[in-house]
């Protein structure tokens, strides 16, 4: 029987959410890959174990994770009902709701009849009585944000979450969904974007605007699905995500146009004595916004080596100003749907 490592709180930062009085783990474990049905049960359970041993008390989900769509939320219940159930109370778990999950017009985006059900069935995928936050992921251009907003407050007035976020929104549809959550009363408090070195915009946009209503961010994709990375120095592993269809987001195209400014970063990184990976976490942290990075991992030992980037979390201004000039110098990179 698993018992958590005694002395787990110890190196973890805990930074507090906003204005809230809830705290995340400066990282915390996303199950977006690598925990759906295609995935081995025991990996998995592992790396929770790992994460939890060293101080990860986020853990986050959404309904279509997977893959098949929802698995990931089976198989995290079947490790919670199993020897992680003691330390409910000691997590913080996530899900969300809004991308495609099931056929027909209401298992996707943000109607108050798709995100009401959707929590329904991810709270009995998980068997959790509660979600500590709960996520729209992503804002419906159909549907009135009073609506979107109404129906996560009616899922904290029926004890199915602590605590709401938002993820995808831009900064002036954070701005408009702050105030409807602030006449409701409900407990508003974290924003989930993407942000990483090639994904900056965030940093104009939707930070101030954090910064003024008094709300955090959980930061994703902080490794740019693999680019911010070791892993394709030497060319395009057959093994990697830039090489497997199921993944949407990460082309060889993208490895190339990279390639030069990745080896760059790389340098930087070798001379604060970090791999590229935990410089790239500790550059999302400096962030005063961001009170938590989401990492993923297909095995334990990413996770610790993740773990490394807190050792050095502090960066020089010449540091900074080499960062940016080597970004500067980074042609435009095609994002599109792959």
């Amino acid at each position: 029987m698993y018992q958590a490592n005694p002395h787990r709180y110890v190196d973890m930062p805990y930074n507090r959410v906003g204005d809230s009085g809830l705290k995340l783990s400066a990282l915390g474990l996303g199950l977006w890959n690598n925990f759906g049905s295609v995935d081995d049960i025991a990996t998995q359970t592992a790396i929770i174990h790992q994460a939890f041993d060293l101080g990860i008390t986020y853990y986050d989900l959404a309904n279509n994770y997977g893959p098949v769509p929802g698995s990931a939320e089976e198989n995290f219940g079947r490790i919670m009902a199993g020897d992680m159930h003691p330390y409910r109370d000691q997590l913080v778990i996530a899900s969300k709701a809004g991308y495609l999950m099931w056929p027909g017009p209401y298992g996707d985006w943000g109607s108050r009849k798709s995100i009401i059900a959707s929590a329904d069935q991810s709270l009995r995928r998980t068997g959790l009585d509660y979600f500590d936050i709960f996520y729209s992921h992503r804002p419906d251009p159909h549907t009135a944000i009073e609506e979107t907003a109404g129906a996560l407050d009616q899922l904290v007035r029926a004890g199915k979450a602590l605590y709401v976020g938002i993820s995808n929104y831009d900064g002036a549809q954070t701005r408009a969904i702050t105030r409807v959550f602030r006449d409701l009363g409900t407990p508003f408090i974290i924003h989930q974007p993407r942000y990483n070195l090639f994904n900056r915009d965030v940093e104009r946009d939707l930070f101030p605007v954090l910064t003024a209503e008094h709300k955090s961010a959980v930061g994703f994709s902080a490794l740019s699905q693999g680019l911010l990375t070791d892993k394709y120095l030497h060319g395009i592993p057959a093994d990697s995500r830039a090489r497997k269809a199921t993944i949407p987001f990460l082309h060889p195209e993208q490895v190339d146009q990279t390639l030069e400014t990745v080896k760059r970063l790389n340098a930087v990184a070798a001379n604060r004595h970090q791999s590229l990976a935990q410089m790239a976490l500790a550059w999302d942290l400096r962030q005063p916004a961001i009170a938590s990075v989401l990492i993923g991992a297909s095995r334990p030992e990413q996770v610790a080596a993740n773990v490394g980037a807190l050792a050095n979390l502090t960066f020089s201004t010449a540091e900074l100003r080499e960062i940016d000039r080597i970004l500067a110098d980074q042609g435009p990179i095609s994002w599109g749907a792959h």
